[in-house]
């Protein structure tokens, strides 16, 4: 294919062109610093702090560093502080005349085109993707005129979440007398590629990423410009001097030679089908718009009442319901399995749908003696319904859920006539079962746990879910019964219950009251299972050297 003749320096402003950019002490130094070891010439604090001297004003380690990961030369990147947004603001500088030029963008789309364009005194011509929120080529290119400068195409589009064909945004590229720019801030999640690949074929190119959204560096604001080298130093001209600090350009290194992107993408993207399929299956859902993203737009019969819900219950979610084209949906980023399967919950609390990630388990157990039903949810936020006849230890049980952070239902109806074994043995039969069953094949959980001091009593619970069991018990009562319950059975009900789980257990408590002495136990070991079974975000290692438990 012939190489597009455009040369993207016929529309820059000419000021642009003739501007002579602000010269650092580092720019005017042109030696060798490694053989420098004072100085003189930057007025910075002397005093050594690891933040005292400015940082490298060209980025040059940093974007060695991102052009191996992007496939492209480091004369074709331009770094920008505030993620993309920078980028953003540049582009209209340099290739906007403020009160003449004007420049035409998709619409939804992101807003932050149109702020900067009314920051530089630029018009915007909207056009509104089609119903299927399909990309309007001829429309957009009708939309121009003599003092078009831009043409602004976000794939994936934020906030309709689909990316869009390259052949349409190339066939952009080639017919269109101005520079495009495509922003792919969420292109990580897309399996449709990045234009990237099109910049020597197409000058007129101005591809936009960021470190915000797949790399999870939000927090750090960085983001990229990859174009022509000619355009890229432009941008580095107009751009302030230090506009990226010397401590996010270290954290973005390390972070990048340190992080698992792969891993991260597969799991948003195996949620975010997961999410999907629930969604399409929920009450009161009309549509759910395919995705490219990490993110879906959601189309409700009632999108405001459904906005407060999930916010009356701590879960935000972004209203779109006033931006055209987006009438009646709620924009909802994908989060970790353990959120996405709380909004599948609010979203159907009659459980219509089933969530089949979630470590959760069900156990029926009966016997002759007892009869049990025990739920868990490792997942859950501590709700608890807790009743086996025998008062003090409900209450002890009680504070499993709820020191552990985990949901539990558990009834037992057993032969308290004859006396409290069966009852106590039978529901750490049934208790373990199902928290063995919850965890599941155990990936990406701590595993270990232990702790925990109380008014005047210590309790040490050590425990380690890999699979063997053994069990240690040193807790001392001075006393027959606590409330209902003999203090003889502790040391059973818990040893029953490690053999359930399959758990290395062992306990040990000293204090002068009883009440105290029984209560810190069952609190230590909810903090030691709360630890045990907490999993991290994105990591599905198995917690074993051997590699299996």
């Amino acid at each position: 294919m012939q190489k597009q003749e455009k040369n993207p320096l016929q529309y820059v402003r000419e000021n642009i062109l003739r501007l002579k950019p602000y010269s650092t002490a580092r720019d005017d130094f042109q030696g060798n610093t490694e053989a420098i070891s004072t100085w003189l010439d930057a007025n910075e604090n002397p005093f050594d702090n690891r933040v005292n001297r400015y940082p490298d004003p060209h980025q040059r380690e940093l974007k060695a560093v991102v052009a191996a990961l992007k496939g492209v030369t480091p004369d074709m990147l331009f770094i920008g502080g505030s993620g993309s947004d920078e980028a953003i603001d540049l582009t209209f500088r340099i290739f906007c005349e403020p009160g003449r030029s004007n420049a035409v963008a998709i619409a939804p789309s992101y807003g932050v085109y149109q702020v900067a364009a009314d920051v530089n005194d630029v018009a915007v011509k909207q056009v509104m993707l089609g119903e299927d929120y399909s990309l309007p080529v001829e429309k957009l290119l009708e939309a121009t005129d003599a003092d078009t400068r831009l043409m602004w195409i976000c794939s994936p589009n934020n906030p309709t979440g689909n990316a869009f064909a390259r052949e349409d945004i190339l066939d952009l590229c080639r017919r269109f007398d101005g520079m495009v720019v495509v922003d792919e801030a969420y292109v990580d999640f897309s399996t449709l590629g990045s234009m990237v690949d099109f910049i020597a074929e197409c000058p007129n190119l101005i591809v936009l990423q960021t470190f915000s959204k797949a790399w999870g560096m939000a927090g750090l604001r960085l983001g990229m410009a990859i174009a022509d080298p000619r355009v890229a130093e432009l941008f580095a001209r107009v751009k302030y001097p230090y506009n990226v600090n010397g401590p996010t350009q270290r954290e973005v290194i390390s972070r990048i030679e340190g992080t698992d992107i792969r891993r991260m993408v597969d799991t948003l993207v195996a949620e975010r089908g997961r999410l999907a399929a629930a969604l399409e299956k929920t009450p009161g859902v009309q549509r759910v718009y395919p995705s490219d993203a990490n993110f879906l737009l959601v189309r409700f019969d009632d999108p405001e009442s459904v906005f407060k819900m999930l916010m009356e219950n701590g879960v935000i979610v972004r209203n779109r319901n006033t931006t055209p084209g987006c009438e009646g949906c709620l924009r909802i980023t994908v989060g970790t399995p353990e959120e996405n399967s709380r909004v599948i919950s609010l979203l159907n609390p009659g459980n219509e749908v089933a969530d089949d990630t979630s470590r959760s388990a069900a156990i029926s157990r009966a016997t002759s003696e007892t009869k049990i039903d025990c739920r868990v949810n490792l997942d859950g936020v501590g709700e608890s319904e807790v009743s086996t006849g025998l008062k003090f230890f409900d209450h002890m049980l009680w504070q499993l859920p709820h020191h552990a952070g985990i949901s539990m239902t558990l009834r037992c109806d057993g032969d308290l006539e004859v006396d409290e074994h069966h009852t106590m043995e039978d529901v750490a039969i049934a208790l373990g079962d199902a928290l063995r069953e919850a965890l599941a094949d155990k990936r990406g959980i701590g595993r270990y746990g232990f702790v925990l001091p109380m008014d005047d009593c210590r309790a040490m619970v050590l425990m380690d879910l890999g699979g063997r069991v053994d069990f240690d018990w040193d807790v001392p009562f001075t006393r027959e019964y606590v409330g209902d319950t003999p203090t003889e059975m502790y040391s059973h009900f818990f040893k029953t219950l490690a053999t359930a789980m399959r758990c290395n257990l062992h306990v040990k408590a000293v204090g002068e009251n009883n009440h105290h002495l029984i209560e810190a136990v069952f609190k230590g070991f909810a903090r030691a299972l709360r630890m045990a079974v907490e999993r991290r975000p994105f990591c599905y290692d198995l917690p074993s050297s051997k590699g299996m438990l």
